[in-house]
């Protein structure tokens, strides 16, 4: 077993850590060359852990060679937690701070997330402030039951509210064969409007394919090189206003623009070797998430993105234009019900509702059918607690920017850029 000297660097350091003043900005690199090969090492044991990583090889390969078992890795992370100390030195700058800040952070989710692995079982709101750094809001049957009202009076009529809300969703549809037309053509739309206001790494680019049996609806698997494929799952019909979704989720100004972005001002730029890698359950998820799903209002402001969705996509996919703008009212109800998956996510994960309960609560309150409710409790056995991030996440982000720039849409842009590209964590944004 060959070690690389970053190791013994942090093993010296190591020593004596109690009682030693944190380490000095310089000598935070051997730190995050060791974060990098411990998070690649938990990636053995976690084929979901590990959601991207365009580093050096030869950390790959370090870690490979030392094959570390789950709790040596926990026992190695906080260990550095140890190293890097309670506080964040003061005489850091900004950045420096945020640095020592985010390897802490994201190292005591390794810690946890090993634990877990390990064998230890949290319970939904404990394993989300573990892993995400995060404490997620509860909502009551009430909260969720006044939404349905809101939605009921947008879809009159005397059926169940699901069948009319079915109804009404089928007539969104985007035709098969029409599916990648209408996909990019809003792709297009989304890095339009992204290039208008962010400036993007030379040489950016994706590729887009079409696959089934995926627990998820889309993904974006970020290679490196500000080069991303994004897979879109065709298990289920597509409605038309889930391309922009979508388009500007996985896309511009969401994952692709993220993680292309991190990679230019952080590992290029300032070399910090911890970019490289993305561990999917760590606190960098809910920024990932969150900046990925307000990023959709950030390239469509409600009123211009209806008025696209009903001059663009609607006759691309040859759907009733007329419906745009209700849609647009039903969709603004069904972004606030989002935060049921949480709560059914977290009464199934703790044991108070069974499988088949858990997925009758998901019908009734995203108003879905079998298959989709079924989908849904596929992807909260596999993902747990990480549910959280999409819709708690979005709304800590827009908090934050909204704090930063106002109401001014080019100040919130560049409040939205400098998160992009920066190792800014759920902490950072309270």
């Amino acid at each position: 077993m060959q070690l690389g000297p970053g190791f013994f660097l942090v093993l010296g350091l190591i020593c004596g850590c109690r009682s030693s003043p944190p380490p000095e900005p310089a000598r935070l690199d051997p730190i995050a060359r060791r974060y990098v090969t411990l998070a690649l090492g938990l990636g053995r044991h976690d084929p979901n852990y590990v959601d991207a990583y365009y580093g050096p090889e030869s950390l790959r390969v370090a870690a490979e060679g030392e094959s570390l078992g789950v709790a040596e890795v926990r026992t190695s992370a906080d260990s550095l937690i140890a190293v890097l100390g309670d506080t964040v030195p003061a005489y850091y700058d900004s950045m420096i701070r945020m640095r020592h800040r985010y390897l802490r952070t994201q190292l005591g989710s390794m810690a946890a997330r090993a634990r877990i692995l390990g064998g230890q079982r949290l319970g939904f709101d404990e394993e989300a402030r573990a892993l995400y750094d995060v404490t997620p809001p509860k909502l009551d049957d009430a909260h969720f039951d006044s939404l349905l009202a809101r939605l009921d009076s947008l879809l009159p009529g005397r059926a169940p509210l699901a069948d009319r809300f079915q109804r009404f969703r089928d007539q969104m549809v985007i035709p098969a064969a029409k599916v990648d037309t209408v996909f990019r053509t809003a792709i297009a739309a989304c890095r339009a409007r992204t290039r208008a206001h962010l400036k993007l790494p030379e040489g950016e680019r994706f590729d887009l394919e079409y696959v089934k049996g995926t627990p998820w609806n889309a993904y974006n698997w970020y290679k490196g090189g500000y080069h991303s494929l994004i897979q879109v799952n065709l298990d289920l019909p597509i409605p038309v206003d889930r391309a922009v979704d979508l388009a500007c989720h996985e896309g511009y100004p969401g994952h692709h623009v993220y993680n292309a972005s991190l990679e230019k001002a952080l590992f290029r730029d300032r070399g910090w070797v911890e970019i490289s890698v993305y561990p999917l359950f760590s606190p960098q998820s809910l920024i990932a998430e969150g900046s990925a799903n307000f990023g959709i209002d950030m390239a469509f402001p409600a009123a211009e993105r209806t008025a696209f969705e009903r001059d663009s996509l609607f006759p691309l996919a040859g759907l009733d234009t007329s419906l745009a703008e209700r849609n647009a009212a039903v969709r603004e109800v069904i972004e606030d019900l989002n935060y049921a998956r949480n709560e059914v996510a977290r009464r199934y994960l703790d044991g108070q509702l069974s499988k088949s309960a858990a997925e009758k609560a998901m019908r009734r309150y995203w108003l879905i059918g079998p298959e989709a409710a079924a989908k849904q409790l596929r992807f909260i056995d596999t993902y747990r607690s990480y549910v959280i991030n999409y819709n708690l996440g979005r709304d800590l982000v827009a908090d934050w920017v909204q704090r930063q720039a106002g109401d001014s849409p080019e100040q919130r842009w560049r409040a939205f850029g400098a998160l992009l590209s920066s190792p800014r964590l759920p902490g950072d944004l309270k």
